[in-house]
C-alpha cells in the first residue's frame, strides 16, 4: 500500500495541466473545494465530474494514478458514508432500529458524500503530479505574500509546506522498507486483534521518527552549508509567468460556478 502512495508524488509532463502556472493549479484546486459545497443533487455533481474528468483527460496522466491516491482513504470515505447513509433521517424510511435509519435521502446523501470525497481527492492529486514542489512553493509564498506586511513568515511557510510535501513520498518509502525488514524478523502488520495489531505498529514508528529527524538534521545542515538565511533578498531561477492560458483556466472555474448555482435545487 504504501509504495502505491500517490500524494506528494510529481509526475513529468508537458501537457496543458503541466504548463499551467502552478498559482492557476493552486487556486483551481482550493475554489474547486469551496465550489464543490455548491452542488447538491444529481446534475450539479455530474457536471463536476465531467469537469474533474476533462482536467484529468488533459493533463494526458493514467487514471490508475487517481484510483491509487483514493485507496489509502478508502476505509475513511466508506466510514464517513455508512454514518452519513445509516444517520439520516428523510421522508421515505426502509428500515429503522433504534437510532438506526435506513432512508431514501440518507442513500442520496452517503452518494453525495462518497462523489464529493472522490473529486475532492483526484483535483488534489491533479495539483501534486503535475507540479513540481519547488514551483508549488513559489506558487504558496506569492498567494501569501500580502500577509508580509504584517511580519509573517511568508517564505518560511512556503518552504515548510514545500518540504513537507516533497518528503511525503520518501517517509512513504521509508515505512515500507522498515515494513520489510520488521517482516523478515517475524513480525506480521496484518494478523491479531486490534491491540495485537497495535502493538505491531511500534518496531515501525520508532525506527520511522529516528529516520525521520536524522534527515531533518541533515537537510537543516546541508542548507546552513550552503548559506541559507531566509528570504529577505533571495533571488530566484524559476520566474513565475501568469499567460492567457491561466486566465482562461480562471474563467472556466468562473463558468463552473454559475452553473453550479444555475443547477442548484
Amino acid at each position: 500500500m504504501m509504495d502505491k502512495l500517490i500524494f506528494g508524488r510529481y509526475i513529468p509532463g508537458n501537457s496543458l495541466i503541466h504548463r499551467l502556472d502552478p498559482r492557476t493549479k493552486l487556486m483551481s484546486a482550493i475554489l474547486f473545494i469551496i465550489v464543490i459545497f455548491f452542488a447538491n443533487n444529481i446534475i450539479t455533481y455530474l457536471a463536476l465530474a465531467l469537469f474533474v474528468g476533462l482536467a484529468v483527460a488533459l493533463s494526458k496522466i493514467s487514471v490508475r494514478f487517481f484510483i491509487n491516491g483514493i485507496k489509502p482513504l478508502i476505509w475513511l470515505i466508506l466510514f464517513t458514508v455508512i454514518l452519513q447513509i445509516l444517520f439520516t433521517s428523510g421522508e421515505t424510511i426502509f428500515f429503522r432500529f433504534g437510532p438506526i435509519i435506513l432512508s431514501q435521502e440518507g442513500l442520496i446523501n452517503g452518494g453525495f458524500i462518497f462523489m464529493r470525497f472522490v473529486l475532492i481527492i483526484f483535483m488534489s492529486t491533479l495539483l501534486t503530479l503535475t507540479t513540481m514542489p519547488l514551483s508549488l512553493s513559489d506558487a504558496i509564498e506569492y498567494l501569501l505574500r500580502p500577509l508580509a506586511v504584517i511580519k509573517v513568515p511568508v517564505h518560511e511557510i512556503a518552504l515548510m509546506l514545500s518540504i513537507a510535501l516533497r518528503f511525503v513520498p520518501t517517509l512513504m518509502d521509508e515505512t515500507e522498507k522498515i515494513m520489510n525488514a520488521q517482516r523478515a524478523r517475524g513480525i506480521d502488520f496484518g494478523e491479531g486483534n486490534i491491540y495485537e495489531q497495535m502493538k505491531s505498529v511500534v518496531p515501525l514508528l520508532i525506527p520511522l521518527f529516528v529516520s525521520s529527524f536524522n534527515r531533518a538534521e541533515e537537510l537543516a545542515t546541508a542548507m546552513e552549508a550552503r548559506g541559507y538565511k531566509g528570504g529577505e533578498g533571495r533571488t530566484k531561477y524559476r520566474q513565475l509567468s501568469w499567460q492567457t492560458k491561466d486566465t482562461l483556466a480562471m474563467v472556466s472555474f468562473g463558468v463552473l460556478t454559475a452553473l453550479l448555482l444555475l443547477l442548484r435545487t
